[in-house]
């Protein structure tokens, strides 16, 4: 099922579903019962609801408005690199 968009001749607009391909030119408005004529309009492929829409959303919205941070990352501070003693490891190539 399809969702179409109708504009009534007052102007007002309202949806209604039709299975692709089957949707009729005018429909009765239903507010004032007048003829209404099919109104083309953009899908809604939008997938506002999913977790990479947000995302995507969130990463653009901070390109423009970036977030400061006045906090320390949570959790346990860092420990310095625990070097080896043993003179084995010297010999070994370095990073």
């Amino acid at each position: 099922m399809a969702t179409y968009e109708y504009r009534c001749s007052d102007g007002s607009l309202f949806e209604a579903s039709h299975p692709i391909g089957s949707a009729p030119d005018t429909l009765p408005c239903p507010s004032c019962g007048g003829p209404s004529r099919r109104v083309f309009s953009a899908p809604h492929l939008s997938r506002s609801g999913s977790q990479a829409f947000r995302l995507i959303d969130s990463t653009q919205r901070s390109a423009a408005e970036p977030e400061v941070v006045n906090t320390r990352i949570p959790g346990r501070p860092r420990r310095a690199q625990q070097y080896s003693s043993n003179p084995l490891h010297r010999t070994l190539p370095r990073p």
